[in-house]
């Protein structure tokens, strides 16, 4: 068993140094994950890495301190809040600006859904909830290596499938989203 994972059950049986403990150990990949979100936003973006942080550990813990089962689970869920964060905020800073400037975000190489194209994360986002209603593990899995940097061994441990499905899935999931996200806007036609 991986030390955060000890730390996730101590924490969960009343041990308040495990949760100092645990800080310690996840604040560095949370902070690398959040530089790596922000460097793709914008010149200018406000949000910034350590805020996106601080937010997304202060949603993890209180509301979950029951549930979060390892090291995999903690991730995916940072993922998920990571995810809620970001598009809270370009969804804020869209209506302050009335459409005149959309947040754009640029998938690196690894995680891309279509490699050197910009995309919007709300449209990103409205992308993925479509997906969700038919194919929530496929949503899941691209919820886990984009926003959480999970590998695909952490995340085929974590929903209990193969490294080789999580493969195929995000291949399907990366394929269907860039035809989502690229296809025309039947309302801007109008």
């Amino acid at each position: 068993m991986d030390e955060i994972t000890q730390l996730l059950e101590k924490r969960r049986a009343g041990d308040s140094a495990a949760e100092a403990k645990l800080v310690e150990l996840v604040y560095p990949r949370l902070r690398r994950l959040a530089a790596s979100f922000i460097r793709r936003e914008r010149p200018g973006h406000t949000l910034q890495a350590t805020a996106l942080v601080h937010e997304a550990y202060l949603r993890i813990l209180p509301e979950n301190d029951r549930t979060l089962v390892n090291r995999s689970h903690f991730f995916a869920l940072a993922a998920r809040i990571m995810r809620q964060v970001l598009v809270d905020h370009a969804r804020g800073k869209r209506a302050k600006k009335r459409n005149s400037g959309l947040q754009m975000v640029t998938l690196e190489e690894e995680h891309a859904i279509e490699p050197a194209r910009p995309v919007d994360l709300i449209d990103l986002d409205s992308a993925l909830q479509r997906l969700s209603e038919f194919d929530v593990r496929k949503t899941q899995i691209v919820e886990m290596r984009y926003f959480g940097g999970l590998s695909n061994e952490e995340i085929a441990e974590l929903l209990n499938i193969s490294d080789r499905t999580v493969k195929r899935e995000w291949s399907l999931a990366r394929a269907w989203l860039a035809g989502q996200l690229h296809a025309p806007n039947p309302s801007s036609e109008k």
